[in-house]
């Protein structure tokens, strides 16, 4: 199996789009109705925002590729970007999304990795992440990377108020 991570860029917009939509959906349409699950979807990965995202100079996004088939994406953010308010020595992960049928091959870790890799390079003290409470082979994951859990936030799917446990990793 050959893997390599490169930058996303705007060019790859619309592979992006499809990519979130179908692995947000993939996970995450089971526990959630088809109305929030929409209402999320148009919001979240719609074209404008997702340009808008990319455009960002505080966030980053990065393809994973397996055997030259796109498998996944992190995104990373820094600064205001962040989603919570966790200072400028603190890097956000965003998003670790693996195409369903490329689950189980250690590329999440992989990704983690590079997130790790950026925020050391960046002098940067420590990494963070929420994840869905009830997202439980992800939060195993997670402990296993050495994350802990150090608080909570709102997260919302369409009108339904959820919460997404904050994981914080300290860097040496």
């Amino acid at each position: 199996m050959t893997i390599h991570i490169k930058q996303c860029t705007l060019e790859e917009l619309g592979l992006l789009q499809e990519i979130s939509i179908e692995t947000f959906t993939e996970t995450f349409k089971h526990q959630n109705s088809p109305e929030n699950m929409r209402a999320y979807l148009e919001k979240a990965f719609h074209l404008n925002q997702l340009e808008k995202e990319l455009s960002n100079i505080s966030s980053e996004f990065y393809i994973i590729y397996s055997n030259e088939e796109m498998a996944g994406y992190l995104k990373i953010n820094i600064h205001d970007a962040q989603t919570e308010l966790m200072g400028n020595d603190a890097l956000e992960v965003e998003r670790i999304y693996i195409r369903k049928n490329f689950h189980k091959q250690g590329l999440g870790k992989y990704l983690l990795n590079k997130a790790i890799e950026i925020a050391k390079q960046r002098n940067k003290k420590k990494i963070w992440l929420g994840v869905w409470e009830h997202n439980e082979n992800a939060i195993a994951f997670y402990q296993k990377m050495d994350f802990v859990k150090t608080g909570a936030h709102s997260f919302y799917m369409g009108d339904d108020e959820q919460i997404d446990l904050i994981m914080t990793k300290v860097l040496s």
